[in-house]
């Protein structure tokens, strides 16, 4: 059986990674976005690159940009699924995954819709357009499920009971793997002039920063290999991130201090405000400090020294179990003669 997985090349591809257990030993090959986690995948993986879309940018003022996208993703898409002609496809979203599910869909592909982590309260708008073409939907939180008909209910997030890791007096402040946020750097920058960081900083930039960084940063990179973004973490005593549960999950997972500077809608960072939606949520288990509209860096820099951190992580073990059950029950189907197929089903009627 060829399993398609298919995210969008931050933290959707993320979640597909920790589904490894499950597809590691089929036949596989990613679809995703170009960024440079993607481009750690694609040194062990078979791995297509679709550009990136996104109905958020009409609402940021770029109509022509999000067509033009759309435009080259349905037929990028077209001739990998008409290359590829997988079996099933497991998508984890967003908007540039839409053409690959909806050809797996006419192709005969069995679909299962896994909708992101990210969307606590309800469906994203990923899960309510192509929802209709899923043969299997799954929210990660029983708000969210509860809103999306048909849905299964699988929350993967765990506290974990061990010690964090040794650290060393050093703070990591990146933006993500996808969009610039010159704001999150603009204020690591101010923070290290005033003094309420002074241990090493590595910062993560992304690709086209406006910002001139005048204070004394000397590691500072555009990109990071995902690898080399894991070591960091582990050795991190406070980390700086956007809203992004891809990055916030992989620094609980080592122990760090976190301190989470959403994207704002309002302000042109993102397509909408539900990285504030992450941040609230996170927050309000004690797990994370906030950035808020005041941009008050200082304080939450306080508030994560004083508390006291915490280990976490999303266990998709369950999910993980049901799927093999699903696609074991596929692979059965599809080993099967047509004719006895056919009898049995006439047995059944």
């Amino acid at each position: 059986m060829r399993i398609a997985l298919v995210g969008s090349g931050g933290g959707h591809v993320r979640q597909l990674l920790d589904l490894e257990p499950l597809w590691v030993g089929m036949d596989h090959f990613f679809i995703t976005e170009d960024t440079a986690l993607t481009h750690d995948i694609a040194k062990k993986h078979r791995t297509h690159f679709i550009p990136h879309v996104a109905l958020g940018q009409a609402r940021l003022g770029k109509p022509v940009r999000m067509l033009a996208g759309a435009l080259r993703s349905f037929w990028q898409s077209l001739r990998i699924m008409l290359r590829e002609r997988p079996d099933v496809m497991i998508t984890t979203g967003a908007g540039s995954c839409y053409f690959p599910v909806l050809f797996a869909r006419l192709l005969g592909t069995k679909v299962v819709l896994l909708d992101s982590f990210a969307r606590f309260r309800g469906p994203s708008a990923f899960a309510r357009i192509a929802g209709p073409l899923a043969h299997v939907r799954i929210a990660q939180s029983r708000a969210a499920g509860a809103l999306w008909p048909g849905a299964r209910v699988f929350d993967p997030f765990r506290l974990l009971d061990h010690e964090r890791p040794a650290k060393e007096p050093l703070v990591f402040a990146t933006v993500g793997a996808t969009l610039p946020f010159d704001r999150l750097v603009g204020l690591v920058d101010q923070a290290r002039r005033k003094g309420v960081l002074p241990e090493k900083i590595i910062l993560q930039t992304g690709l086209g920063c406006g910002v001139e960084i005048a204070g004394d940063i000397e590691d500072v990179h555009e990109t990071l290999a995902f690898e080399d973004v894991k070591q960091i973490l582990r050795r991190a005593d406070i980390v700086i991130c956007h809203g992004g549960t891809g990055s916030v999950i992989t620094a609980l997972r080592e122990g760090c201090r976190v301190i989470v500077v959403p994207r704002s809608f309002q302000r042109g960072e993102h397509y909408d405000d539900h990285q504030w939606e992450i941040a609230e949520t996170f927050a309000d288990r004690g797990l994370v400090s906030i950035v808020g509209e005041d941009d008050d860096l200082v304080g939450a820099i306080a508030a994560a020294r004083a508390r006291a951190p915490v280990c976490a992580t999303l266990d998709p073990g369950t999910l993980i179990a049901e799927l093999d059950v699903l696609l074991r029950g596929w692979t059965a189907v599809k080993a099967t003669p047509p004719k006895r197929r056919a009898a049995a089903a006439d047995q059944r009627r």
